[in-house]
């Protein structure tokens, strides 16, 4: 398939190995204390694990696995929050498939649909709102999650909800950004990552130049990468050479995609209906400040939580479940206790185990027991 087996290609892949395993030995780290690159995109953790490009790597790098999957970072106590609200008799719950296996304190938003909650999974904002037409009689929720990524069509939905005079539409919202939760990274004291694979998706709206922080005040490379084998090989390559040569610039190896300048109108419409919170609970990471998203007082009348007088509430994550290190690349899976004992796929109590883009997730099915051992 053109434009995809380019990037998949064997004899490719050994050429980027081997110039790898050149540019490391140069560097001349040791196993005991390689060269850590972090993906920050759940769906390069998936592409990583499931073509094995780990297990080629040389002794002296390796991947630390991000924050960037949006399902893997909804704290417990949103996910009571959205049952709340989908218990009501009123209400058709709405959200994205993964979001309905993340486990809150009081269960999962599918276990609340078993126990008779009205929740459906719906595949964009925009089939919420043809729920809400369809049912005048109801109040359709829709649980607004991800990052810059899916958050312009969030915020365009409520711009024709509010045209079409749909009343019966809110959304709970749970928009986060990326670049303040680097940030928050970066200025932890023992966050011992050299650079950075940049998430492809987040990029095509808001560009590069967000990150030119993290290589002028944190002296870290960044390079934006695809989402295919060569595209992550490449990518770390590009950041590989600027530590062998101590450098630290921001890079784009998806300019077939990503432009500097990220996408104007998808830009435009997060700045017209949300506003910065003033701060934002991620799970296994605690409060960042300014990394979430929340309506501005123009369009609070689709706010959900407004809506229904939901306070939003924390709760603490199950102590023998270690999200938070894996998500700041403290540790890797298998070395969570809970990997692959009382947490697994089919009963995931960390959020890391729900989706396919989660690190437990990706490496429990492609590695599996055998390879965490």
């Amino acid at each position: 398939m053109r434009f995809v087996d380019e990037f998949r290609d064997p004899a490719l892949a050994d050429r980027l190995f081997s110039e790898i395993a050149r540019v490391a030995e140069r560097i001349g780290r040791t196993r005991a204390r390689p060269v850590t690159v972090m993906e920050v995109c759940g769906g390069h953790t998936h592409t990583i694990f499931r073509y094995a490009l780990d297990a080629r790597l040389p002794g002296n790098v390796e991947f630390a696995h991000g924050p960037g999957c949006p399902v893997c970072v909804l704290p417990m106590g949103r996910i009571d929050d959205a049952i709340a609200i989908a218990r009501r008799p009123e209400v058709i719950f709405t959200t994205f498939g993964d979001a309905m296996r993340v486990p809150g304190a009081k269960g999962t938003l599918l276990q609340a649909r078993a126990a008779g909650a009205d929740v459906r999974m719906v595949y964009s904002p925009l089939d919420a709102l043809a729920l809400a037409r369809a049912n005048p009689d109801r109040q359709v929720v829709f649980f607004a999650l991800g990052f810059e990524t899916t958050a312009p069509s969030t915020a365009l939905t409520v711009l024709r909800a509010a045209a079409e005079g749909v009343g019966n539409f809110s959304i709970m919202c749970q928009h986060i950004t990326i670049i303040p939760t680097l940030r928050a990274l970066l200025s932890q004291d023992d966050f011992a990552v050299d650079g950075f694979i940049g998430p492809g998706h987040v990029s095509m709206v808001i560009g590069t130049r967000p990150y030119d922080f993290i290589a002028t005040d944190f002296h870290r490379p960044l390079v934006v990468a695809g989402f295919e084998p060569l595209d992550i090989l490449q990518a770390l390559l590009m950041v590989l050479r600027q530590v062998a040569a101590g450098e630290a610039r921001i890079e784009n190896q998806y300019a077939r995609v990503v432009p500097e300048g990220g996408n104007p109108a998808a830009m435009a419409a997060i700045d017209r209906v949300y506003e910065t919170r003033p701060t934002c609970e991620w799970r296994g990471l605690g409060s960042i400040a300014g990394s979430g998203l929340g309506l501005r007082p123009a369009w609070r009348a689709f706010d959900a939580e407004q809506r229904f007088a939901v306070t939003p509430h924390h709760v603490a994550d199950p102590g023998a479940c270690r999200c938070g290190d894996v998500l700041t690349g403290r540790i890797r899976p298998p070395q969570c206790p809970a990997f692959g004992a009382s947490c697994t796929p089919d009963c995931p109590s960390g959020a890391l185990m729900v989706s396919s883009e989660g690190a437990c997730a990706a490496y429990y099915q492609y590695q599996g027991l055998k390879g965490a051992a």
